[in-house]
């Protein structure tokens, strides 16, 4: 069992920013891949930015020099900075794991999302 902390959200208006948190805890080994996604209403999922057991970061492109990802791994905590804020980021964001857990099997889980509203 993998548990997910989501925090950060909230209304913001174009131009600022927030920074969102993401926790994990369980019986995790290793932690493979972290990181972000969002859904906007009538939209599908989407990937905004994760970073690997290595440490490569990948973003969404739409994202790109706005949003940095960061972690932490000795909290297992990952964060997403978001600067310059658009309307068109107003989502869901849903922090994602997949990870290695004590027990040797891979395990993929999602947060609960946590409410970003970008306003004009």
């Amino acid at each position: 069992q993998v548990r997910l902390v989501e925090s950060g959200g909230g209304l913001v208006q174009a131009g600022g920013s927030l920074r969102l948190s993401c926790a994990a805890s369980g019986s995790i080994r290793s932690i493979n891949v972290m990181g972000w996604y969002r859904q906007a209403p009538g939209k599908q999922r989407e990937l905004v930015a994760v970073v690997s057991g290595s440490g490569s970061a990948n973003y969404a492109d739409s994202v790109k020099d706005r949003f940095t990802i960061s972690r932490d791994n000795a909290k297992n905590t990952v964060y997403l900075q978001m600067d310059s804020l658009k309307p068109q980021d107003t989502a869901v964001y849903y922090c994602y794991v997949a990870v290695t857990t004590t027990w040797g099997l891979p395990l993929s889980s999602w947060g609960q999302g946590t409410q970003v509203t970008v306003s004009s």
